[in-house]
């Protein structure tokens, strides 16, 4: 076993998850990546060291949690965890006036539900090595925006999961962090967009009449926003320093204007917050 210990990401197949895997290799960890297929297994395989381990891991399927946690911690023993990063995650849009309630659902279940039992698979190893906690939200989280309501609302809900967490898991000395970031260069924007796309086709007609021109300018500035997206560099360095510093934040906003982004979030009052976004996004 690596002398910095062994540590689990999910959602590691591609973007920041597979980002930090690779890193976290590179700096000695054994790393066990979540994965969804056997064919981004063997890519990451061909790009790290034998510390780096696929593991078949959707979030959202309670029988595959159970059997990473198994595999896990018979591989790690006595050992321990010494951390957790909960990558894995989806993004819905839609308007939510005509947002299909199976689609809210999936998006909770994948980013909210799936964190918490990923979490509560693997702490008994985590306890054993008083390993640390690392969640990756979103400004989002903090933010909300239109035509995203279900994912903002997902990463709202993983904020008030953290702080919680950290708290109950305080008499263990469990550090448990949020990485916020804002746009990133990863596959998720343009898969966001493409389901979009999908889930617009299915709208009835009425939907495209309210919301149609609405959409297009949402779209469009989603795509110029991703175009200025920072590199996965700035999560995977929030990540390292979440696991090894001495004193790791409770929070991390990473990204391009990150910073002035929450301040404004924050301190304007709401309805003026609400007509910023919506100038942002060239809406009336």
């Amino acid at each position: 076993m690596a002398d910095k210990g062994a540590v689990v990401i999910t959602g590691a197949s591609t973007g920041i998850g597979e980002a930090c895997a690779l890193s976290l290799d590179k700096l000695g960890y054994r790393v066990f990546a979540g994965i969804r297929k056997a064919a981004d297994g063997e890519s990451l395989r061909r790009r790290a060291s034998e510390r780096l381990f696929p593991v078949r891991l959707d979030v959202s399927d309670e029988t595959e949690v159970e059997q990473a946690a198994r595999t896990v911690i018979e591989a790690v023993g006595a050992g321990g965890l010494a951390g957790l990063v909960n990558n894995a995650g989806i993004v819905v849009g839609g308007m939510l006036e005509f947002l299909p309630l199976d689609a809210l659902r999936h998006q909770l279940e994948v980013n909210v539900v799936g964190q918490i039992a990923v979490t509560q698979a693997f702490l008994p190893s985590l306890r054993k090595a008083r390993g640390r906690i690392v969640n990756i939200g979103s400004l989002s989280g903090l933010i909300s925006s239109p035509f995203s309501g279900a994912y903002c609302a997902s990463k709202f809900a993983l904020e008030a999961l953290t702080d919680s967490l950290r708290v109950e898991l305080r008499p263990w000395k469990i550090h448990v962090s949020i990485v916020e970031p804002g746009y990133i260069q990863t596959p998720i924007v343009n898969k966001s967009l493409a389901a979009a796309e999908a889930l617009q086709e299915q709208l009835p007609a009425e939907a495209l009449q309210l919301y149609g021109p609405a959409l297009g300018v949402v779209r469009d500035s989603t795509a110029r926003d991703a175009a200025q997206a920072a590199p996965t560099e700035v999560v995977v360095k929030a990540v390292v320093h979440a696991l090894t510093a001495r004193r790791p934040r409770t929070r991390y906003a990473v990204g391009a204007h990150s910073g002035l982004d929450i301040i404004l979030g924050r301190a304007l009052p709401d309805r003026w917050r609400d007509a910023l976004i919506a100038r942002h996004l060239g809406l009336k």
